[in-house]
């Protein structure tokens, strides 16, 4: 048997040891390194985390240029600081606008702080927006919440332009979230494209990006409304009213704020029969956009109201008035019950559904035709919007009963 000489095999040998080197000098390289998990933003006590997002805010800010003729100082307007879910001011937020003001007096002397109003916010000025947001572990808005996430902007009214921003997570230690006066006293809830823009206009956004259009349209009735706010909270009810019926007729004044204003400031005048009427229109508001949350405070794991008249007196009213709009509207609504995140949750599902069980009942009572165009749900604790399971005036929302609008059964 004749073999192939030596010749014939150098090649296949040469391929062999490429592969068997290349095979070895593969197997001996370093793996690439997982990508690493950033470390978790710490929560710094309050008042820190205040500072550090309103001193990014100031110290980054990219002004526009003041120019030869224009003032040394940039007009300051704050639009007062809210929640960044439900919209609402709080003893917290303003006490960050209180410490961001003097932050600025005393830091910053190229700002000129002046109050939010119609008559500031004509002369274009930089406004400062914030929301402040209870958040879990994650960062997210949802679960158990373990933090606040503090979200500063400063927008040019002249250019449109976002031209700072500042951020902080902070404890919730020592933190009273408990809502102002208004917000407290506020009858219902549901998504304001106004608020929606402000909070927009402050979350995810960079220096640079537009300032959200519909806060920019509105801003103006935004003032008018807070004035009128600040007047229910010191006890004006006359003059807030005059100012809140004035923000309804204003171009952009058809908001949830401004109704919930007229209702309770004809409530606590004493004039019930104006008062009703006006609840009639924040329940053909809420039909109107689809969905309502109404703020029935019930006993703790009970379906009967809160033994307070103070509290519960208007809820006749309420009900008699959501009964008769909805019946008008031939809208068909599902009622869904809410609770706080305490308890068991398979507990909590079920004293939701009953609870809105005997909204549906009290509906009907009043319009039998709505027992079939009304679907009663419960969502336990799982839509929470504050999270926060103080069960106080603080978290009031989470206990909340929402009418959403549906398709009618043929």
């Amino acid at each position: 048997m004749t073999f192939p000489g030596a010749g014939f095999y150098r090649p296949w040998l040469g391929l062999i040891l490429a592969a068997i080197l290349g095979a070895c000098a593969t197997s001996s390289e370093t793996p690439p390194a997982a990508s690493a998990t950033p470390p978790p933003i710490p929560a710094l006590p309050f008042d820190e985390a205040v500072l550090k997002a309103a001193n990014d805010l100031f110290t980054k800010a990219q002004l526009p240029s003041a120019g030869s003729e224009s003032p040394a100082k940039y007009p300051l307007v704050i639009d007062p600081l809210i929640d960044g879910l439900t919209g609402f001011q709080s003893i917290a937020t303003q006490s960050m606008q209180t410490r961001i003001e003097q932050l600025a007096g005393e830091k910053y002397p190229q700002f000129q702080v002046q109050p939010f109003s119609t008559s500031s916010v004509a002369a274009s000025p930089v406004v400062l927006v914030g929301t402040f947001t209870p958040i879990n572990s994650e960062g997210k808005t949802e679960g158990t919440r373990e933090a606040y996430r503090i979200c500063l902007a400063l927008a040019d009214l002249k250019s449109g332009k976002i031209v700072g921003k500042g951020t902080a997570r902070a404890q919730m230690q020592g933190v009273n979230a408990t809502p102002t006066r208004y917000f407290q006293d506020s009858p219902t809830w549901a998504k304001d494209p106004a608020t929606e823009g402000y909070i927009k206009t402050c979350q995810g956004t960079k220096i640079g990006d537009p300032v959200n259009p519909v806060y920019i349209e509105r801003i103006k009735v935004a003032a008018l409304i807070n004035e009128a706010t600040k007047a229910y909270d010191a006890g004006q009810y006359r003059q807030a009213l005059d100012l809140y019926t004035e923000a309804l007729q204003a171009p952009g004044g058809d908001q949830l704020r401004a109704y919930n204003g007229t209702y309770l400031a004809y409530w606590k005048l004493g004039q019930r029969n104006d008062a009703a009427q006006s609840f009639g229109k924040i329940v053909d508001y809420g039909l109107a956009n689809q969905r309502l949350a109404v703020k029935f405070l019930f006993k703790p794991g009970s379906t009967a109201f809160l033994p307070n008249a103070q509290v519960t007196g208007p809820y006749p009213i309420w009900l008699q008035q959501i009964a008769a709009r909805t019946a008008q509207s031939s809208a068909c609504l599902e009622i869904s019950g809410h609770t706080s995140p305490t308890g068991l949750l398979a507990r909590n599902d079920r004293l939701s559904l009953r609870r809105a069980e005997s909204i549906k009942q009290r509906l009907e009572s009043q319009e039998p035709e709505l027992g079939k165009r009304t679907l009663a749900t419960g969502k336990g604790s799982r839509e929470n919007l504050v999270g926060t399971g103080k069960d106080d005036v603080s978290d009031a929302l989470d206990r909340r009963v929402v009418f959403q609008v549906i398709g009618c059964p043929l």
